[in-house]
């Protein structure tokens, strides 16, 4: 019964990671062919585009009260994000050098943003303020970082506004076949999110039932590893083609908006109450740890070694056994 399921849950978890896709590539296509360069399109669509998984099941947890798996989701999956993701990455290419502005800016924000949640948990809960909190943290943030972005948008609505530009395009009778082609895909892409993401918890609710364990763990475990195959495909591409900065702001700023957005919409949706507490608190140290390891390990020399990477494997290793047993 539970192989079955759980072969089930990971077929939905690739329609979902297959889904995103679509979206994000119907999302640039779109963006180009109605000449709309606007910041929620083109910027932090796309710059999110990696987390859409966990947005989701994020939205769809919490809809369906069990935002218990979205907590384990966004916990598991920034512990992956350090040792799986960037450790398999850098244990295949092998070294990878870092920009050390990078380092300064980005790494402490990403540690920030992963502990800010950390310490809400304290009184045991997220509350709706609490992701109120989060959801105006990670909107700090894109504001920061798209600062420039937003001031081109502004000289662009002096001149004409978006919403009257984008309905004129959309309506314009001209629009090839190709063109709604892409608006079809989109919609599709985003109907399989939905569904998908609702199989996912109803399938991962059934497995905590049926192995007497909480649906916390079902997301930090199962779900987390599935959820990250988008930025593990990201980021070996990546360094790859020669660019670790890009590698470094993909699992960066994944783990911003896992901590952050999702969190945040989750707990304003339906607040979420701690009821594995070792688990969380296991979680939670390990999170702590391999985060620091990582920036030690850049910090340093500037760059993340093969052996570096397998220590980091190694961490994620031992971070399971300790929340099993």
């Amino acid at each position: 019964m539970i192989p079955g399921l759980v072969i089930l849950f990971f077929l939905f978890v690739l329609l979902l990671i297959r889904s995103a896709d679509i979206v994000v590539v119907s999302l640039k296509r779109l963006s180009v062919e109605t000449h709309t360069k606007v910041f929620a399109l083109s910027a932090v669509l796309l710059a999110m585009a990696t987390s859409f998984p966990e947005l989701f099941v994020g939205i769809t947890s919490a809809l369906e009260e069990a935002p218990h798996l979205s907590l384990g989701n966004v916990l598991g999956a920034n512990i992956a994000n350090i040792t799986l993701v960037a450790g398999l990455s850098a244990f295949i290419i092998g070294r990878v050098n870092v920009h050390s502005e990078f380092i300064r800016r980005e790494v402490g924000i990403a540690l920030v943003a992963g502990i800010i949640p950390l310490v809400m948990l304290i009184d045991g809960s997220l509350s709706r303020v609490d992701g109120l909190i989060l959801l105006a943290v990670y909107g700090a943030y894109v504001t920061s970082f798209f600062k420039e972005r937003f001031l081109q948008i502004a000289h662009q609505h002096r001149k004409e506004g978006y919403v009257h530009r984008f309905l004129r395009n959309f309506t314009n009778p001209q629009m090839d076949i190709h063109k709604a082609r892409e608006f079809a895909k989109l919609f599709i892409g985003v109907a399989l999110l939905i569904f998908s993401a609702d199989v996912i918890v109803k399938v991962a609710k059934e497995i905590a039932i049926i192995s007497n364990f909480p649906i916390f763990l079902v997301g930090l475990i199962l779900l987390s590893v599935g959820t990250t195959l988008p930025e593990l495909a990201f980021s070996i591409r990546s360094l790859e083609d020669k660019e670790p900065t890009m590698f470094l702001g993909n699992l960066l700023g994944s783990i911003i908006a896992n901590s952050t957005l999702i969190l945040g919409m989750a707990a304003t949706i339906y607040p979420i109450e701690v009821v594995a507490v070792k688990e969380v608190s296991i979680a939670a140290a390990a999170f702590v740890v391999v985060f620091l390891t990582f920036w030690f390990f850049v910090r340093s020399k500037l760059r993340l070694d093969r052996w570096e990477a397998g220590i980091l494997l190694l961490l994620y290793i031992g971070f399971v056994v300790a929340e099993f047993f």
